[in-house]
């Protein structure tokens, strides 16, 4: 990922390449910008649901506080978030991602979904 300066965010996006398949690019989120949500929430909660594929349950921003996780889409491609990496979560149809916790036994995290037809901000890479 490339550097990015104090006024964005790094961000990972990922998103249906294909009605059955997902793909992931990296990029920024412009930070002092308005973000259309309703509400957020946090999750601390670790189980197997994380090695079996999944898609996303709604389009919607990850915000990780603690854990370092590696994800996995149809491909096989990898990617790693941790604080610091904001995943947009756009893979709503099809087989989906996996991810495993690489760095302790924690991911504490806030999930923060986007009002339907609102823009997620994202700048590819």
């Amino acid at each position: 990922m490339e550097e990015h300066n104090t006024s964005s965010l790094k961000a990972i996006r990922l998103y249906n390449s294909s009605e059955t398949e997902c793909a992931f690019e990296t990029g920024i989120i412009a930070t002092q910008i308005k973000i259309d949500v309703s509400y957020f929430f946090g999750q601390t909660k670790v189980d197997d649901y994380e090695k079996v594929p999944h898609p996303a349950p709604r389009k919607q921003y990850v915000v990780t506080l603690k854990g370092k996780l590696r994800f996995k889409v149809s491909d096989g491609s990898t990617f790693i978030v941790e604080p610091g990496i904001i995943l947009i979560a756009e893979d709503t149809l099809g087989a989906g991602h996996s991810w495993e916790i690489i760095d302790g036994d924690q991911w504490e995290r806030i999930y923060i979904p986007l009002n339907a037809g609102n823009d997620n901000h994202f700048t590819k890479d």
